[in-house]
């Protein structure tokens, strides 16, 4: 069955398309009761339902624009979020923040919550790989900003960490230490490949080629938070454990710490390791994580510019994708490699 339009409406009404669009935003000044009636009766005889969408795109500014984390619990989306509200607070501007919790479900919903509270724009750390809601918001040149992800098929302005280089960067680290046997621990890249995730397992597998090591599935340890403990047990009691072992993210880092503590493991001296993300613990603990820092305040800076700019259709219509250099930050967690026998 077709889906009716606003055209539909219009014309079975006798109005024009602009009539039946303020009969729909409630803007009934100069219209007549007998107009306003005739619409209403049309719209429930085809049974139309308005895209709130393509409705909220004619609105005037609400100074809002929603912020739709994939996952609060992470440092880098701490480190924007208060990056973002505080650059967009200084331009008159107010943040609604959700936590989509990894559940694209989740953030649809929240889409369509803020579409209907009419915020100027929306930056998004997106959860699935559905295209489909985000072509609607582009197609009506909504403005759109990608945090730490991007989706195939959908070209907006994205910004990201190199996360290949992150790991590359780490891997350097190591073999600079002598060590051979490095470890990944990651979270599963899971059903929607999560970008980070795949491109930091992708950066492992290049590193490994780049060093001339030998490949070893067994040293790709993906597990989710709850699983980590065991899965660091079965990598830990290979016949060749690794010396070096990469946390992916900091959950990881901080699963691999309570791990040594619990299983009086010290670090460096049993087991080197690196962490990807500037976590404030890994500074705390004893002793201090060498890490690579991901500009995470720096990122949601460039991210609120960037929204900005497309809500006063100041910016540019090219969609880039924005890479932003890691570093590394040296700790004391990293020593020379245990001499092979």
């Amino acid at each position: 069955m077709k889906k009716q339009t606003i055209e539909d409406v219009a014309q079975k009404a006798g109005v024009s398309k602009s009539t039946v669009s303020q009969f729909l935003n409630k803007r009934y000044k100069y219209m007549s009761e007998a107009t306003r009636k005739r619409i209403a009766e049309v719209i429930d005889e085809l049974n139309y339902q308005p895209n709130g969408l393509a409705r909220s795109l004619k609105r005037n500014r609400t100074n809002t624009v929603g912020v739709i984390v994939g996952d609060i619990n992470y440092t880098l989306s701490i480190q924007c979020i208060r990056a973002i509200e505080n650059e967009l607070q200084l331009s008159g501007n107010q943040v609604i923040i959700c936590n989509a919790d990894e559940n694209p479900e989740k953030e649809v919903k929240y889409i369509e919550t803020l579409m209907a509270r009419q915020v100027d724009g929306l930056i998004i750390f997106p959860t699935g790989d559905d295209p489909s809601l985000y072509h609607r918001l582009l197609e009506n040149k909504y403005p759109l900003v990608f945090l730490d992800r991007l989706v195939e098929g959908i070209a907006t302005q994205s910004l990201l960490l190199d996360n290949e280089m992150a790991v590359k960067t780490a891997f350097k680290e190591f073999i600079r230490h002598g060590h051979e046997r490095i470890a990944l621990l990651t979270l599963p890249v899971g059903r929607y490949a999560i970008t980070p995730r795949k491109e930091r397992i992708s950066g492992y597998r290049k590193a490994v080629e780049e060093a001339g090591q030998a490949w070893r599935e067994d040293y790709v340890c993906s597990a989710s938070r709850e699983d980590m403990a065991g899965a660091l047990e079965q990598l830990l009691s290979l016949p060749q454990p690794p010396t070096a072992l990469l946390a992916a993210n900091d959950i990881a880092l901080a699963e691999i710490l309570k791990f040594a503590n619990t299983h009086s493991l010290s670090i460096p001296r049993d087991l080197s390791v690196i962490g990807i993300d500037d976590a404030e613990f890994a500074t705390i603990y004893n002793p201090a994580i060498t890490t690579i820092r991901q500009p995470a305040y720096e990122m949601g800076m460039e991210a609120s510019k960037i929204i900005l700019s497309g809500i006063e259709d100041t910016g540019s219509s090219v969609p880039i994708t924005y890479r932003f250099t890691p570093s590394l930050q040296l700790g004391n967690s990293v020593q020379q490699a245990p001499i092979s026998r």
